[in-house]
């Protein structure tokens, strides 16, 4: 059968590589065409129509600002469709994008498979309607999201998280230090996130804590879409090393980390390393989403396990000084630690075992084989 997956952003990309090697599985003739990145490029073998590096904007300040942008990488995509005529088109989260091309591969009666639900019950919850007239089946990953669905009468399959997956298949680097020139110092990893947006609000929050705690080396996990040189403006003389690709090393090896709030909280979780989670963005776009979103939390860990499991700074909160202290607490203070890590066990039990790419695939499959 031929597939057509669209990830908009780095996280997607892990994901959609993780599932298009399980299609390959559960079909031997799959073939493939794709939106997203190094990951899915990999996996099929064949360049991507549009590379996530062009398509992830974060915030409706950013937005607004790319909407031309935007509209072009939405024509390309639809043309493509209808050139490729695939028995199905997979999309993996970014829902701006992805919903408009569901309607219009609805309208040209291709099946929709949503892999990792919009977060829809974050806000504008309406659009759950939306959802029910143009996606065939939706298979989610986060445990709460199925009885969200059963609110509005749509029946949808947890396939699990397929973070588990990448993390229980990946092969941990025993010589991380040493191929990175890292010292024995205890290590506080620095997440600052995968989008520019991201990454120049908060990183120079981050690299400041390098003055407080001298007995550590903070190490910061590079995004693929950027390079060195990006990450040394804000660096400057600081000396602080920078990895790519290497993510889940620098985290195996961490006693503690400051994590930008997305699916990294989450890896982090479940790697079990005690973090603060953090946000700063356009003060436009965080009062907007304020008040618009309709949950008590935005790391996954916390949303997952329906309180406060790990400390969340946002915004004006989100300072040297306020990061610094809770590091601190989590460093220096041992039932503040052993609170988070007891909190990584209830999160471990709710998300369950891996197989979430297995399990997606198979279901696919069952369900195209149907049509």
């Amino acid at each position: 059968m031929k597939y057509y997956i669209i990830a908009g952003e780095t996280s997607g990309d892990l994901h959609g590589a993780n599932l298009i090697k399980a299609l390959k599985v559960e079909d031997p003739q799959a073939d493939f065409r794709i939106v997203g990145g190094n990951l899915m490029q990999e996996a099929t073998g064949e360049s991507a129509l549009i590379h996530t590096s062009q398509m992830a904007f974060m915030g409706f300040i950013e937005v607004l600002k790319n909407l031309k942008k935007i509209s072009k990488n939405l024509k390309a995509v639809k043309e493509d469709i209808l050139t490729y005529k695939p028995d199905t088109v997979i999309l993996i989260d970014f829902p701006g994008f992805n919903m408009k091309i569901a309607s219009f591969a609805k309208k040209l009666g291709i099946k929709v498979c949503y892999y990792i639900s919009p977060k829809i019950w974050a806000w504008n919850q309406g659009r759950v309607h939306k959802i029910k007239k143009v996606v065939d089946h939706m298979f989610c990953i986060l445990p709460f999201e199925v009885n969200f669905y059963k609110r509005f009468n749509m029946n949808v399959d947890y396939v699990g998280n397929p973070l588990l997956d990448a993390i229980s298949s990946y092969q941990f680097n025993s010589n991380f230090r040493e191929d990175n020139k890292l010292s024995e110092a205890p290590i506080i990893a620095l997440l600052p996130g995968s989008r520019k947006m991201e990454i120049e609000e908060i990183l120079p929050e981050m690299v400041e804590l390098s003055f407080s705690f001298p007995k550590h080396q903070l190490v910061i996990a590079g995004a693929p879409n950027f390079d060195r040189a990006y990450y040394e403006r804000y660096i400057g003389d600081l000396g602080i090393p920078i990895v790519f690709d290497q993510t889940y090393d620098l985290l195996k090896n961490a006693e503690a980390a400051v994590v930008t709030s997305g699916t990294a909280t989450l890896e982090t979780g479940i790697l079990r390393v005690p973090q603060v989670v953090v946000y700063k963005a356009n003060p436009i776009s965080v009062w907007i989403a304020r008040k618009l979103i309709k949950v008590n939390f935005i790391s996954l860990v916390n949303l997952i396990n329906n309180y406060l499991s790990v400390i969340e700074l946002i915004q004006e909160d989100c300072t040297t000084s306020t990061i610094k202290d809770e590091i601190g607490k989590i460093l220096m203070e041992s039932e503040h630690r052993e609170s988070i890590l007891e909190n990584y066990d209830v999160l471990a039990e709710k998300l369950g075992n891996p197989g979430a790419s297995q399990r997606t695939a198979r279901l696919i499959v069952e369900y195209l084989s149907l049509k």
